[in-house]
């Protein structure tokens, strides 16, 4: 009878041993569970990550990015070029204010081209590599008229590009900035005639 007892217990002790495992079981699973979706919703949370919250900027106006961008750099360039082999205080006096100005505005259209994640050109284009070429050959006033000629050539391209832009662009930040840098470049086109005009 004894042992009979002592049977009993020890499956009694197995049957509850195991249903004690079985409970472990399923508090595992319903934290993993409960993990698993913690981890969804922290993610949800996050939203769309920063690649591919880019802007959708449409062609016409990444195109005017890059034309501005590299009619900038030019810009800057010409200018530099002009400051130091220029002896016509004028002529001096616009390429410094080329540099400034034009420095400013590539300043300005490079940080907003990086919350747009575009990505602008490092260079100017063959047409205008050719110009600085031509204009690296010459001196004294020849360089001057060369010089200023350019200046109003490329202004008056400019100002339609960005007059183009501020009445017709799709993307509303480039569409504003070109509308606010579009006086800048009126003021160089007519001071580049000015200056041109007091040429001898």
């Amino acid at each position: 009878m004894q042992r009979v007892s002592w049977m009993l217990m020890a499956i009694l002790a197995l049957m509850i041993g195991a249903c004690r495992h079985e409970t472990d079981q399923t508090s595992t699973t319903s934290a993993q569970v409960t993990d698993t979706g913690s981890d969804t919703a922290a993610t949800g949370s996050l939203g769309t990550s920063p690649t591919t919250a880019i802007a959708n900027v449409p062609d016409a106006d990444k195109s005017f990015a890059n034309d501005a961008a590299q009619a900038g750099m030019a810009e800057v360039n010409a200018g530099n070029m002009g400051l130091q082999k220029t002896s016509n205080a004028d002529v001096k006096a616009f390429a410094q204010r080329m540099v400034t100005d034009h420095t400013k505005a590539n300043d300005e259209l490079k940080q907003l081209a990086t919350t747009k994640g575009l990505t602008l050109p490092a260079d100017v284009n063959d047409e205008q590599k050719a110009a600085a070429a031509h204009l690296s050959g010459l001196s004294g006033a020849e360089f001057d008229k060369a010089y200023m000629d350019h200046m109003v050539a490329d202004h008056e391209k400019a100002v339609s590009l960005f007059q183009n832009e501020s009445t017709s662009g799709g993307d509303a930040d480039l569409k504003s900035w070109a509308g606010t840098t579009l006086p800048t470049l009126q003021q160089h086109l007519q001071l580049a005639k000015d200056t041109k005009a007091k040429l001898k």
